[in-house]
């Protein structure tokens, strides 16, 4: 009776933890390394749509074409010659999920319509309140985060603070291209 007790919380135990167990994605820059882990219990379709686009490796030599100080850094969707990469359809904006865009968490980059992201992501290195949900009108519903950086902040940081200039019709481009050489998942789904 004892050991199949055991046996059942030690199955119980572990179904709960791999349940329980965030998913993690790293990023392998020339710039170095760092790992995001993202929450599908607080942004599914985010979520979702990000690790398919990790898995299909489409992340795999694309760049980091916008980058403030102070602010954030955005890539995930233009190539090492700043082609930008077709993507499949936006998503819908998942921001009232009661995540913030605070330093060292993770969103979805879009256009003036909430409902536009694709692949391009950014990474906070601020706390931008400025980006949160405050209400379902289109101007005020906010980007959304999803997940947050685990290891390697200083990675970030770093990209966050080079150089910057206007290239190819852009502005605030790193003068040093920073590429994505791939995006592996590492734990989880």
């Amino acid at each position: 009776m004892h050991k199949l007790i055991g046996l059942f919380l030690l199955c119980t135990m572990t179904a709960m933890s791999s349940a329980t167990a965030a998913t993690q994605v790293t990023f392998e820059t020339n710039q170095g390394n760092f790992t995001v882990e993202v929450y599908a219990d607080k942004a599914p379709k985010t979520v979702e749509n990000f690790l398919q686009y990790v898995k299909e490796g489409f992340y795999t030599n694309t760049v980091f074409h916008r980058v403030i100080s102070r602010f954030m850094v955005q890539g995930g969707g233009f190539d090492r010659d700043f082609v930008e990469k077709p993507t499949r359809a936006p998503i819908v904006n998942e921001s009232n999920n009661g995540l913030i865009n605070q330093t060292g968490t993770i969103a979805m980059a879009r256009t003036q319509d909430p409902n536009s992201a694709t692949a391009q992501f950014f990474v906070n290195v601020a706390d931008n309140q400025f980006l949160n949900y405050t209400s379902p009108e289109a101007s005020m519903i906010g980007y959304c985060v999803f997940g947050k950086v685990v290891s390697g902040m200083d990675v970030v940081f770093k990209i966050s603070n080079l150089p910057t200039g206007n290239q190819r019709g852009m502005s605030d481009v790193p003068i040093r291209t920073v590429i994505i050489k791939r995006a592996t998942i590492v734990s989880g789904k």
